[in-house]
């Protein structure tokens, strides 16, 4: 079965970097486009970037454009998610998520987690000086 397990997560001041990791198994993980969105406390849950099958193309939220780059390696299906200037607003509980097709569902330039497949049980950000 689908399994996304996120890892990284932690205590960061702001201006700092933490690297999120996801590792995948159960399905093809090169064939699919992964995603990272978000949860801060008493919100809804938003999408952060998404990454194609192969690599090739990367989509992030305007939110965090400049600051984090995600990327795969699809040899260990691992995806990855490289935060750095981080900011206060930053603090959330990050989820990985698997795509139903090689491609993400990018509307307007942004992702729709309602489309995302599946969701692992997320990795929790705080930034705090």
């Amino acid at each position: 079965q689908v399994q996304l397990v996120e890892s990284g997560g932690g205590l960061a001041q702001p201006g700092g970097s933490l690297r999120l990791s996801c590792a995948a198994s159960g399905f093809t993980f090169s064939t699919y486009a992964m995603t990272w969105a978000r949860q801060a406390p008493g919100k809804g849950l938003k999408w952060v970037s998404a990454i194609n099958s192969d690599g090739s193309d990367t989509y992030y939220a305007d939110s965090v454009k400049g600051r984090f780059t995600i990327s795969r390696d699809n040899a260990k299906n691992m995806v990855y998610l490289q935060m750095n200037s981080l900011k206060p607003e930053d603090t959330a509980l990050y989820y990985c998520g698997k795509e139903e097709g090689a491609s993400p569902p990018i509307v307007g330039g942004r992702g729709v987690v309602e489309f995302t497949d599946f969701w692992g049980n997320g990795t929790l950000v705080t930034v705090s000086s």
